[in-house]
């Protein structure tokens, strides 16, 4: 997508993004709560599709006295309850249907003793009700929108913030202006579509844009990568090992994405000083910003959408995964130091006065104050995501206050940090979660998800390696963030089945495939596509056939560290 249209989407993207949140706000305040017995007959149930889910807003009729007129109408809530209060006096026949869009209806009716309990002013608890799934016209669109949309994103024919966008606006199109038409062309409302957002990953970005915005105009970055030259002594496999490790720790600390746009023109700067082909500069710190970054809840996309859908906190992540990464981030040294010796060798090995000299007037901390300040709220943000989880104070919150906080300390212009914020990202986030939302409401993701089950049986083992592998594979071709996205229900479903799964074992696999699987192509990580639009402006542009002839095997080699790992600890 061009400048112009990049552009408007930051232009509007905020505004965009705060009406969401009022509706949210709004819709919140309004759903209904679940209605209570008052004491006299009624019929109580739940509603739960094939796999056992409960199912939200169906709408259950209780038709009396063989009527065709409901009595009275309740939809169910999200656990699949609902509660459906009888009139006063006697009845003769007392029928319950249960309807929704993407289910055949259920019927009920009360017989025998159960109409004689009615009768006497009791209430029934029924056992659950069943709904088996149908595929409607809507079904097909929602998940021909889905494949639309990926295929936008993978063959770059549009920005994925406007295919993502795309896919939302047909799917509500669709769903509003179809169902008076026809039932079965609906998909999900507005107020549905809105409920599948999931705010706790647009708060926890937006939160660290901001404060990584602000810490970014001091140049503590560029110095910091200039100071991995400098100890180096001009030797270039042990700069590239400290290149590697830096870009691994602020991944880690901020995200792979920040951390690449960060790091990206200083190793371009460096390796033009030195005569050196900047690919075996920069190839080597994209592909571990995308290991490295699994150790933490905000260190990939991927990581903030697991840790909020599976309730992972900080400490979770960096205490399962940190050892794995690291076994995975050793193999991807030697691997990246065979792979360019060639390259290495061919630069000197002294380290000119001029040339430290030149690298460190570009590379100076420009605002020591402002880094000291910005530098505190930062620490206490990380301390914050560590120690939060104890005082009940989830990462989203933590991320807002250590925003606000830095705006503060450093009396920062607001509109000119609002400008910081990459809401074109956080659009993204909220369409793809629409469309998500949708294939996961016609039932799509419940097929994938029996599909797995059924293959895997109960064998836990076999589950993480189908996980795993199938997330490094697909994290390649479709691009991690909407397949990770994808699948998150689907690996709840089999932590809630798979014997053994209840260590949320699954959803570090998922981490582990999504996250180093996005090394295997340019369009598998948005750190890989940020990484080569910095390297074509500067005139080194990565092909995709070259991204693949590196990636490729170093996806299989972090990938199987990582599996081991998951193997020895779980």
């Amino acid at each position: 997508m061009g400048r112009r249209a990049t552009e408007a989407l930051r232009r509007v993207g905020g505004p965009l993004l705060l009406l969401a949140l009022l509706a949210s706000a709004t819709l919140a305040q309004g759903r209904a709560e679940p209605a209570q017995a008052a004491g006299g007959a009624a019929l109580v149930g739940r509603v739960v599709d094939f796999q056992g889910q409960p199912v939200r807003g169906a709408t259950a009729s209780l038709y009396l006295d063989g009527g065709d007129t409901p009595y009275l109408e309740r939809k169910t809530q999200d656990d699949g309850t609902f509660v459906l209060d009888l009139p006063e006096g006697p009845v003769d026949h007392v029928r319950l249907v249960v309807h929704h869009p993407h289910f055949y209806p259920a019927t009920w009716e009360a017989q025998g003793s159960d109409l004689e309990r009615l009768n006497g002013g009791s209430a029934i608890r029924l056992p659950d009700l069943t709904l088996q799934r149908r595929l409607t016209a809507g079904f097909w669109i929602a998940t021909m929108v889905f494949i639309g949309v990926l295929a936008f994103i993978a063959t770059e024919r549009l920005h994925s913030t406007m295919a993502a966008l795309l896919g939302a606006a047909v799917v509500l199109g669709v769903s509003l202006v179809g169902r008076p038409i026809s039932e079965h062309l609906f998909i999900l409302d507005f107020e549905q579509a809105i409920e599948y957002v999931d705010f706790n990953v647009i708060f926890l970005v937006m939160g660290m844009m901001i404060i990584v915005g602000v810490i970014e105009e001091t140049g503590v970055f560029q110095w910091t990568a200039y100071q991995a030259y400098r100890l180096s002594g001009g030797r270039i496999w042990l700069m590239i090992v400290y290149l590697m490790v830096l870009t691994s720790v602020a991944s880690a600390l901020l995200d792979n994405v920040t951390t690449m746009l960060l790091v990206a023109p200083i190793t371009l700067q460096i390796a033009l000083t030195l005569g050196i082909d900047p690919l075996a500069l920069l190839m080597p710190e994209v592909l571990v910003s995308n290991v490295g970054g699994i150790s933490t809840l905000i260190g990939t996309p991927t990581n903030i959408l697991i840790g909020s859908y599976a309730d992972l906190t900080f400490n979770d992540f960096l205490r399962h995964l940190t050892p794995g990464v690291v076994l995975a981030q050793a193999a991807l040294t030697v691997y990246v130091l065979l792979l360019y010796r060639k390259q290495y060798r061919s630069v000197s090995v002294a380290s000119s006065p001029a040339l430290l000299a030149r690298l460190e007037e570009n590379a100076r901390i420009t605002q020591p104050d402002k880094l000291r300040k910005a530098g505190g709220v930062f620490l206490a943000v990380i301390l914050l995501f560590v120690l939060g989880e104890q005082v009940h104070l989830i990462p989203a919150v933590t991320a807002i206050l250590g925003a606000v906080a830095v705006l503060l300390v450093v009396r920062a212009d607001i509109d000119e940090m609002l400008r910081v914020v990459d809401w074109t990202t956080l659009m993204f986030f909220i369409a793809l979660f629409i469309v998500i939302g949708a294939i996961q409401e016609v039932g799509l993701i419940s097929y994938v998800a029996a599909g797995i089950r059924a293959l895997v049986g109960e064998n836990l083992a076999a589950a993480t390696m189908v996980i795993v592998w199938t997330g490094a594979i697909l994290s390649g071709v479709i691009a991690n963030i909407p397949f990770t996205a994808a699948m998150l229900p689907v690996v709840g479903f089999l932590t809630r089945t798979v014997p053994g799964a209840g260590n949320k074992v699954l959803f570090y696999g998922l981490s582990i495939g999504s996250a180093m699987g996005g090394n295997s192509s340019l369009i598998g990580a948005s750190a890989n596509i940020v990484t080569a639009g910095i390297a074509e402006r500067a005139g080194y542009p990565i092909s995709y056939r070259y991204f693949l002839k590196v990636g490729l095997p170093a996806t299989l080699i972090t990938v199987a560290m990582g599996t081991a790992w998951l193997f020895l600890h779980f």
